[in-house]
């Protein structure tokens, strides 16, 4: 009895596997049912946005079991199959948490900016969080890459969501881009790797291990860290700042909750899973990708310094900083790794901050140029005490969560001996001091032009950033808890 009591509770564990990827999919459905509905629509979003999210967390006391769930094999070594693990967790419980609250600030900027299409806009929301469900708990690459394009798929018409010429160009830049790296690159990649593995399973220590030389495994890396195209690295990240045309919520979903984190998800998961970190660090098979993250890092923010776009501004801030996550990987140490990952959650809440902030500005005052915010801090002092807070933590100072985050990636790239990329990374720090302070001082010091004053844009536009630069502060305080999985499994044997 106490046996099948056990293969009974097993079977549960894996059934729980996909909840996440079905809530949003029942999302998606909810919102084409009442499409005529608004408010309905959009109560319901934020509702089972936040039961995902309570879902999504229920599942860490299971990260420690091996939990997986089978859904179809084709091949053997060749299946679609989702498991349990804490790096995917992490990534998974990063977006979930963060849809609810991008729910609530779309209702508000769509509502106030009198945008059209919302049926469609929260659907293919809905769909892009569902397959961000399915990457963050893919067993192996062949399940990984599925939910990957679908991810591309579900968020280009969200580029193209304003539907004049500017956007229908985005939009076109950012499927080519990213389809061009995917199957150009990643998916040989991964046919590659199952040619050499005999499988595309995610294993401990890499499933390359001792079964590839220097040479080839340098070029793998490269088609892999290239073919990943949401990681935005040069010359490969046109597609970034390219979206920008989009709705703000739009813009936050690719830089925050999905599309970039997806990205920066992946390559730890191939360095962990698929490379395995002692063997990265053998010999120079991270050497040019490392290099190219570092450029990377270091003109993204030049770009960044000189955009007076704000939301161009901050694209390029991401480009750079999700270098700082490729940069973790290529390191191909421990402590570097754990920066790395902890870096994707930290971003991940200050970045989205910064675009909340952005649409809040626009919806109060119209304003999208960095040029055209002198004062405005004293008419919204809610919504750019939220930007200072996520501005520090972007740049890496207390007390926002991304000071840990960096001080980790220091200390990789010291423990590795990589004195020149120590300074690239404290050049990086000092770049985006350069972008995203000094809209703080023109905001709170300088005195506002004249003409009408402006206040606060409405509640529901306001309230999210205002949680998530909360949010900012409380990851300054509980870092090690929110690494601490992550940690264990790098430190494992």
């Amino acid at each position: 009895m106490g046996e099948l009591s056990s293969e009974w509770a097993a079977a549960e564990n894996a059934v729980a596997l996909l909840i996440p990827v079905a809530l949003p999919l029942l999302a998606g459905g909810v919102v084409l049912l009442l499409r005529h509905h608004p408010r309905a629509r959009e109560s319901a979003s934020v509702l089972v946005g936040v039961a995902l999210g309570a879902v999504v967390l229920s599942l860490w006391p299971m990260v420690d079991e091996e939990v997986r769930l089978d859904l179809w094999t084709w091949l053997p070594g060749i299946s679609l199959s989702l498991a349990l693990e804490p790096l995917g967790l992490l990534f998974a419980s990063v977006a979930a948490v963060l849809w609810p609250l991008t729910t609530v600030f779309s209702v508000g900027y769509m509502r106030s900016t009198r945008q059209e299409n919302l049926t469609r806009f929260y659907f293919l929301f809905a769909l892009a969080i569902a397959a961000a469900m399915w990457v963050a708990l893919s067993a192996n690459l062949v399940t990984l890459f599925i939910g990957y394009e679908v991810l591309t798929f579900a968020t280009w018409p969200l580029v193209s969501h304003q539907g004049d010429p500017a956007g229908r160009r985005g939009g076109r830049t950012y499927l080519v881009l990213l389809l061009v790296t995917s199957m150009g690159l990643l998916l040989p990649a991964i046919v590659w790797t199952g040619l050499l593995a005999g499988t595309t399973e995610f294993q401990a220590g890499g499933l390359l291990a001792d079964r590839a030389g220097p040479g080839v495994l340098a070029v793998l890396f490269a088609l892999y860290l290239f073919g990943i195209g949401k990681a935005a690295l040069m010359p490969f990240h046109g597609w970034l700042p390219a979206a920008m045309v989009a709705p703000t919520p739009v813009s936050a979903l690719l830089h925050a909750v999905a599309v970039v984190k997806a990205g920066v998800f992946v390559v730890l998961k191939v360095s962990l899973y698929v490379f395995g970190l002692e063997t990265l660090a053998v010999g120079d098979a991270t050497t040019v990708m490392r290099w190219v993250a570092a450029a990377t890092l270091l003109v993204a923010g030049v770009l960044a310094l000189r955009s007076d776009n704000l939301k161009r501004r901050l694209a390029y801030s991401t480009v750079s900083q999700l270098a700082y996550v490729v940069l973790g990987a290529t390191l191909a140490n421990d402590v570097a790794f754990a920066g790395g990952a902890l870096h994707m959650v930290t971003h991940a809440v200050g970045k989205i901050t910064l675009f909340f902030c952005a649409g809040a500005i626009f919806v109060a005052c119209r304003k999208s140029r960095v040029s055209e915010l002198d004062g405005l801090g004293r008419a919204m002092p809610w919504t750019f005490a939220a930007f200072t807070v996520a501005a520090l933590s972007i740049v890496g100072l207390p007390p926002g969560g991304g000071m840990w985050s960096k001080w980790l990636l220091l200390l990789g790239a010291t423990e590795a001996d990589q004195a020149a990329l120590v300074a690239v990374l404290l050049a990086g720090s000092l770049l985006s001091l350069g972008y995203l302070m000094p809209i703080v001082a023109r905001a709170f010091f300088r005195p506002l032009p004249a003409g009408p004053v402006h206040g606060e844009a409405p509640l529901s536009v306001v309230v999210p950033p205002v949680v998530t630069a909360a949010a900012c502060l409380g990851l300054f305080v509980g870092a090690e808890f929110v690494i601490a999985p992550v940690i264990n499994v790098v430190d494992a044997p």
